[in-house]
């Protein structure tokens, strides 16, 4: 059963999924449509948001730091008027795989397919369609490749997680 914090602020209440062992901090603010998966979680104070039409999904065993803050739809500083009813601007679904992770205070804008086993450190800022590998470590402003990440180490703390033998 998940845990949702009624400390929380949804906007599109009928398109927020909340998978199982998952827990949802209080003082999150969502503004768009969400999917997130099974033992995940979300740290106090994050906000996703976008509207209605985009989508923002995260996988299993993934988590957003405290005070992450993704965005499904910006506006476009060089090419838009700044204010409400203006052009689209940038937009895209956001998108984390299983076994990721978002560092404290990072920024991720639109049209993000983040894949199975990133992590994206503290304090970084991800533009609009950033390409990642999967099983990498990110991090800095601007983002850039730190290390691989231990794909076996980490599925066999998941497997130890949920009670089985190790792979």
């Amino acid at each position: 059963m998940p845990i949702v914090s009624p400390n929380i602020r949804v906007r599109v209440e009928d398109h927020f999924e909340v998978g199982e062992h998952s827990i949802v901090d209080d003082y999150c603010y969502f503004s768009t449509r969400v999917r997130i998966g099974d033992w995940t979680h979300l740290a106090t104070g994050c906000s996703v948001a976008g509207g209605p039409e985009r989508l923002f999904s995260i996988g299993d065993f993934s988590s957003l730091s405290a005070g992450v803050r993704v965005w499904c739809t910006s506006n476009d500083f060089v090419n838009d008027a700044i204010m409400i009813g203006a052009a689209e601007g940038i937009t895209g679904d956001v998108s984390f795989g299983d076994h990721t992770g978002v560092g404290a205070n990072s920024v991720v804008m639109p049209a993000n397919d983040v894949p199975e086993g990133v992590a994206i450190g503290a304090l970084s800022f991800v533009p609009a369609g950033f390409e990642f590998e999967p099983w990498t470590v990110y991090a800095g402003i601007p983002i850039a490749r730190v290390a691989a990440r231990n794909r076996d180490s980490v599925l066999r703390q998941v497997e130890q997680l949920l009670g089985r033998s190790s792979v």
